[in-house]
């Protein structure tokens, strides 16, 4: 089967794993069912490096990595690059799409790859810890007794924009949650969580106008379930802001049915403190993006940790126009802290 067909056939596969209306399934299908696949149970503990690798009992994972950068240009920049796995069924293929970013304040560069497991297009490895789809590769850089996520290399390259980055941890994987069991509605939907949200980061980005030499902090996010949304959550508001003090804050929100709200406040020696409910998002602007309304401006406050700031999009156009459609890119926070990060909101196509 050559390259154009194995992409028609995992195309199809996929939109048909979502074919009901989005706001039955939430977004890209993530409300349906879970029948016949394994479910996220409180008290599990992580195994590593064995977790850093697929759990193909579950029906949908995904290893996501971002970087807030700055380049020797003085300007601000963002790199994303996800590497999603999907089982159809229970017993049935494993599917793979990578997804590529990179935004500047005037240009927003996306791509898109779909693979199958089964031929070696695309997979993860837990030791020597590699993930790749096609020549998109983030795997382990050099050897050494820590753990498997501590240094990274990512390469990845669309013909038209690309990047080459270092990633090295400066802190510990966090768990999200109640240790890793990461809830996402009222009834109970969840999924194990977990972060390594203390990346230095250098490298070089590939632009249409040269390259860029650039250095800045990463997070890497690493999250599976068979069952992560309701049927009537219709997409989610995610953020992870790197703190100037040092701190780091991950927080969402689940939009339809009840709004669900969750924070993670992780202090600089990778404490975690959970916050249910206590999370206050506010839209403050919208742009027009792509013919949406999209809020690209937003008021974030989390009263117990004293934070309440004004988010705004680098790069208000940061569209990624995949086959399931969203908005991600970098911001930054002013306010009562100052902080740079990452912004994804789904559900808005």
């Amino acid at each position: 089967m050559n390259g154009k067909a194995i992409r028609i056939v995992l195309t199809a596969a996929l939109v048909a794993v979502s074919s009901t209306p989005a706001a039955s399934q939430g977004f890209a299908g993530l409300g349906q069912g879970g029948e016949g696949f394994a479910l996220p149970e409180r008290g599990r503990a992580f195994t590593f490096p064995e977790d850093h690798g697929p759990h193909p009992e579950y029906r949908i994972e995904w290893w996501y990595l971002t970087a807030v950068l700055e380049g020797e240009d003085g300007r601000d920049y963002g790199i994303q690059w996800t590497l999603f796995r999907s089982a159809l069924t229970p017993v049935g293929p494993q599917v793979w799409m990578g997804h590529f970013g990179l935004t500047t304040p005037e240009a927003h560069f996306s791509g898109e790859r779909f693979a199958r497991g089964d031929v070696g297009q695309a997979g993860v490895m837990a030791q020597p810890f590699a993930a790749w789809i096609d020549d998109w590769r983030l795997e382990r850089n050099g050897a050494g007794d820590g753990d498997e996520l501590d240094s990274l290399r990512l390469s990845a390259d669309t013909g038209e924009a690309g990047y080459e980055l270092s990633f090295v941890a400066t802190g510990p994987l966090v768990r999200h949650g109640e240790d890793g069991f990461s809830v996402k509605s009222a009834s109970g939907q969840a999924s194990y969580y977990y972060s390594q949200p203390f990346y230095d980061v250098g490298g070089t980005l590939r632009l249409p106008d040269g390259d860029v030499e650039v250095t800045g902090r990463g997070w890497l996010d690493r999250e599976w379930s068979s069952q992560p949304l309701e049927d009537d959550q219709e997409g989610w508001d995610w953020f992870s802001l790197h703190l100037t003090g040092g701190e780091r804050l991950m927080a969402f929100q689940l939009r339809g049915g009840t709004p669900f709200t969750y924070a993670s406040w992780i202090e600089p020696d990778g404490t975690v403190t959970p916050y249910y409910g206590e999370l206050v998002l506010d839209p403050l602007d919208l742009s027009d993006v792509s013919g949406r309304d999209v809020p690209t401006t937003w008021r974030l406050a989390l009263p117990p940790e004293g934070v309440d700031v004004t988010v705004t999009a680098v790069n208000p156009q940061s569209w990624q126009g995949t086959l399931f459609p969203y908005w991600e890119g970098p911001v930054t926070a002013e306010g009562t802290h100052s902080a740079r990060g990452y912004l994804e909101m789904t559900g808005y196509e």
